[in-house]
Parts: structure tokens; C-alpha cells; sequence
């Protein structure tokens, strides 16, 4: 699969919380609620690791149902046209075993597809950080989504967002959260603009990647999970941290496994660019990233 994994021909990365193009990240998915036929929206992200899995965050799923779940691939717009996009129902949603849900430590989970889907430009796996793999705070790194576009925003945006935001460190954040009695554990990872802020994944977002860029592959490295509020310059974003999950993976996807591949970047401060604080939210007042719909 690596030869497969990570590549995105169309995508035209902008520095800055923008619309994203058709085409720029191929292994997004847009996760549905689906009910008697009745379509009630997004409401968390996933992607695409192989033609026949999708990975997600595990608090997206809790108490459903896998026959309540439609996914879309290669969609750009919630409304409107999507000419390269194809759907598909769940067979299976398997969450982490550990997850726990009072501090979303193990915030993952996989759903595997009614039936494979076929690549193209704009529908093709990502790769997956390896085990040992180390992003060091200031690793350049992408967040892609649907989700608020500020926090306890209910109006999602129609087209999908993306913003470079950089990794922070496990000791820095941790000490950010230490304040809330938040634990930081090393099944997570964080990315933000510490004492700044302005930009952040935010509810809706959930179960959406966090990638970086290794030569010409893309390799995701975060699932978004949670934050305290959305771009609070405080509080970094805090996302599943993928290597710490190979094993888990692969014990389930089987004989067509996803790409793993290793990245290593120390930290890498002093290159963080001071990005323009557009008012974009990618990721609760300790909330997960999704958005519930009312009842």
C-alpha cells in the first residue's frame, strides 16, 4: 500500500484556513448520519486508509449503530455538485477497546466499507504514521474538515477547510491542559498556535486527519479528538496519535493492510512561521470535535 498512499497530484496547500480544492486531499471522508432513508448531514470526518477501511475517532460512534452510517469520498461541497464522489454504507465500526471516553485517551476507531472502493485523483488512501515515529513541536501540519468555523458554531461551511497549524510538544501541552486536570497521554498528540490562536479543527471535524508531508507522501499523523474551546490560544488541539495504533490496525485490516510509513522530524521551533490569524476553526469547553444533532 505505500506505493498507493499518501499522494495528492491536485492538492494546492494554502498557508491561512482556506478553501480547499477538488482534488487536494483525496483520502478525506465526509461521515453522514443516515436514518430510514433520510440523510441528516455530517457530523465527523474520517479517512481513507485502504479501498476497504476508513479510520475515525472513536467518540464519533458511541451508541450507534453501523447501518445509521454513509460515507462520502471524493466530496469537495456539503451541497451543490460533487462529480468525483462515491458513497458507501458501513458494514462494521470498531472502536478502540481502551477508549475512555472521561479523557478520550485511545479516541480511535475503524469502520470498514459495505464494499471497496475505486482510486482515482480524487479518491486515494492516505499513509499512516509508523510506530517510532516522532513529530517534533513545530512540525508542519495540515488539518482538513468540515467542522464549526468557530467554537459552539452550529453553521458548518460548505466547502471543505484546511490549515497548516504545527505541532506542540506532549510536555508543552500537557502543561497547557494541566490547569483544566486534562491528562496529555502518549497516545496523543497536539498542534496549535500556542499564545496566539486563530486557528484549530473544531466540532464537526472529528475523526478528520492531522498529516504532514515526507517527500511526495502524505502521512497522517493525528485524528482529531478534542480541545477546550476552538483556536483558544491557550489550549493546542489534541488529536489520537496514529503510530502508537499500527498494530491495532493491521490486526484488522488483514492481508490488504494501510502504508505505514515512518517520519521523523525533531523540534523544530525556531522555523514556525507567524501565520496570519484568520479567524478559521478547523476541532468542546472540553468537547469532542463532533457535532451531535439535536434530537
Amino acid at each position: 500500500m505505500v506505493s498507493l498512499c499518501g499522494r495528492a497530484p491536485l492538492n494546492n496547500k494554502i498557508v491561512g484556513g482556506e478553501n480547499a480544492t477538488a482534488g487536494s486531499w483525496p483520502w478525506q471522508v465526509s461521515i453522514h448520519f443516515s436514518y430510514m432513508g433520510m440523510d441528516y448531514g455530517h457530523f465527523c470526518g474520517g479517512t481513507l486508509i485502504n479501498k476497504d477501511w476508513v479510520l475515525s475517532a472513536a467518540h464519533c460512534f458511541q451508541g450507534f449503530n453501523a447501518s445509521y452510517i454513509v460515507m462520502y469520498f471524493g466530496r469537495l461541497n456539503q451541497f451543490g455538485s460533487n462529480p468525483y464522489e462515491t458513497n458507501r454504507t458501513a458494514s462494521q465500526i470498531i472502536n478502540h477497546p481502551n477508549f475512555n471516553i472521561s479523557n478520550f485517551d485511545n479516541d480511535i476507531a475503524l469502520i470498514n466499507l459495505s464494499s471497496s472502493v475505486n482510486f482515482s485523483d480524487y479518491i486515494k488512501p492516505v499513509c499512516l504514521a509508523a510506530a517510532g515515529s516522532v513529530f517534533g513541536g513545530g512540525t508542519e501540519s495540515w488539518v482538513t474538515g468540515w467542522g464549526t468555523l468557530q467554537s459552539n458554531g452550529t453553521q458548518l461551511p460548505n466547502t471543505l477547510q484546511q490549515v497548516m497549524i504545527p505541532v506542540v510538544n506532549n510536555s508543552a501541552c500537557a502543561n497547557a491542559y494541566g490547569g483544566v486536570n486534562i491528562s496529555i497521554t502518549s497516545n496523543m498528540i497536539c498542534a496549535g498556535l500556542i499564545n496566539q490562536g486563530g486557528k484549530d479543527s473544531c466540532q464537526g471535524d472529528s475523526g478528520g486527519p492531522m498529516a504532514s508531508k515526507k517527500s511526495s507522501l502524505w502521512i497522517q499523523s493525528g485524528v482529531v479528538s478534542f480541545g477546550r474551546g476552538c483556536a483558544d490560544p491557550k489550549y493546542p488541539g489534541v488529536y489520537a496519535r496514529v503510530s502508537e495504533y499500527q498494530d491495532w490496525i493491521t490486526s484488522y485490516t488483514g492481508s490488504n493492510p494501510p502504508g505505514f510509513v515512518l517520519f521523523s522530524a525533531a523540534s523544530n521551533f525556531g522555523s514556525v512561521p507567524s501565520l496570519l490569524l484568520l479567524p478559521l476553526s478547523l476541532t468542546v469547553s472540553l468537547i469532542p470535535f463532533s457535532l451531535f444533532l439535536a434530537s
